[in-house]
């Protein structure tokens, strides 16, 4: 999605939660810095997708019952969003490529980079500190951002997480994304946030957007969309992950 296309979404987002875009900006300066001599060339991202089935694996309620499917699908690109990092490092799946703002664990994520996965890390204002410190440890980066893209930080679309991940898959070519344990409804999943959410209503809240968005993304895909949640989201077809 082209930046001039993005903006408009991300002023709704940033008006609902009361959030700054110039911290947002400032924060991705601070990233961009920080891997200048580090980041990975988005080719090497690019390559993992393009032209590829992708399973886009969040941290919802039926996460721990679509470990099966996980695994019978193991082959296929494994992008995880954040949280959901833990669940599947615990049960011996290596993701190909993580989704993070790095408030997950961070044990849980500083392995998937120690086993090779690619981390996206994202840049907001809210999320500094925790940038300075974990993101020199990390050997596999790339940046992200909602606001204006810089070096080595992109805009790929998307609010959190899980449906960031869907628009990565997307921007870059990847012919199926299937989604997995992206349950967004009204209940919040064990693996969010390390497990401890705050405030259940805000993180509600984000995860209606989140459909909002995945919704429109599913209007102008060029990607062949699958959802394994009972209520897949609109635009999405469903997938029966677990046989009974």
């Amino acid at each position: 999605m082209e930046f001039i296309e993005w903006f408009p979404h991300y002023q709704e987002i940033r008006e609902q939660f009361g959030y700054s875009t110039e911290k947002d900006q400032e924060a991705a300066k601070v990233l961009s810095y920080i891997t200048r001599r580090k980041a990975l060339d988005l080719k090497v991202l690019r390559k993992k997708i393009h032209g590829k089935k992708v399973m886009v694996i969040g941290a919802g309620v039926n996460l721990e019952a679509s470990i099966p499917y996980i695994k019978r699908n193991r082959n296929l690109t494994k992008i995880v969003a954040n949280g959901a990092v833990q669940a599947v490092l615990e049960h011996k799946i290596n993701p190909d490529v993580v989704v993070t703002d790095l408030d997950g664990n961070q044990s849980f994520l500083k392995k998937a980079d120690m086993l090779g996965a690619i981390m996206v890390v994202h840049a907001h204002g809210d999320n500094v500190s925790l940038m300075t410190k974990l993101v020199p440890k990390l050997r596999h980066v790339i940046g992200s951002t909602q606001v204006m893209p810089m070096n080595n930080v992109y805009n790929f679309g998307g609010f959190t997480d899980g449906d960031r991940s869907v628009f990565l898959a997307e921007e870059l070519g990847a012919s199926q994304i299937i989604l997995v344990g992206m349950d967004l409804g009204n209940e919040i999943g064990k693996y969010y946030s390390k497990g401890t959410v705050q405030d259940s209503d805000l993180k509600k809240a984000k995860m209606k957007v989140a459909k909002r968005l995945l919704a429109m993304l599913a209007v102008r895909t060029r990607s062949e969309l699958f959802d394994t949640s009972i209520k897949p989201i609109k635009g999405f077809t469903y997938l029966k992950a677990n046989p009974t």
